[in-house]
């Protein structure tokens, strides 16, 4: 299972909308699957949008037909990691794993240990463009907004598992997540192992 998704990858060709409306260009698919690539590997700074217009293969000015900014950009670049990585890749993947609302919580620390063991191990790009923007840039506030509905999804868990105190239960969750994803960054390959086990005792802690 991949993680790190180039999407985009063999999009489809520009098509006529059947109604009459506007042409589906290829170009802005490019253009999102280029910097879904360059943004979850090496941040938002590092990236610059000459870069991004040369291995896009885009003339300038359709890149800024698409995006008005680079800006504009991450923020897709952030809504296509949200769905791809959190919806599907971590969320999905925990859910199509385990039977029970617990076991599928508890799952998400295994989907963490096989992506950890990757050598395209990118961490959360929530964490890094929040930590690399700081909390007070729209990027980082976006960041923050995307980390929230992670803590969201596991809420959910946490109410079908029948668990108490959902709120408190899911930023507690939250912050094993986030410390398991920056541990296995400073190379401890055991880090969701370890996150795991703490997970247990805070389902423990919080059945009703």
């Amino acid at each position: 299972m991949s993680l790190s998704t180039n999407s985009g990858a063999g999009a489809s060709p520009s098509l006529a909308a059947a109604d009459g409306g506007p042409v589906v260009s290829g170009v802005r698919e490019r253009i999102l699957a280029v910097a879904y690539e360059l943004f979850s590997r090496r941040g938002v700074r590092d990236v610059g949008v000459n870069e991004l217009i040369t291995r896009s293969g885009v003339a300038k000015a359709s890149f800024y037909r698409h995006f008005a900014s680079k800006d504009e950009l991450v923020l897709a670049f952030l809504e296509r990691r949200d769905r791809q990585w959190t919806v599907d890749a971590i969320v999905g993947e925990a859910r199509r794993r385990a039977d029970t609302p617990e076991q599928q919580l508890l799952a998400i620390f295994d989907v963490f240990a096989d992506w950890f063991a990757r050598d395209d191990f990118e961490a959360c790009s929530f964490i890094n463009i929040l930590l690399e923007m700081g909390a007070g840039h729209p990027l980082g506030q976006a960041s923050i907004d995307y980390l929230a509905k992670i803590r969201g999804h596991v809420q959910q868990l946490a109410e079908e598992a029948g668990l108490r105190d959902t709120e408190d239960f899911s930023r507690s969750w939250h912050i094993l997540m986030k410390g398991s994803i920056v541990s296995a960054t400073e190379g401890d390959l055991a880090a969701a192992g370890r996150a795991r086990q703490l997970a247990g005792w805070l389902i423990d802690h919080h059945r009703v």
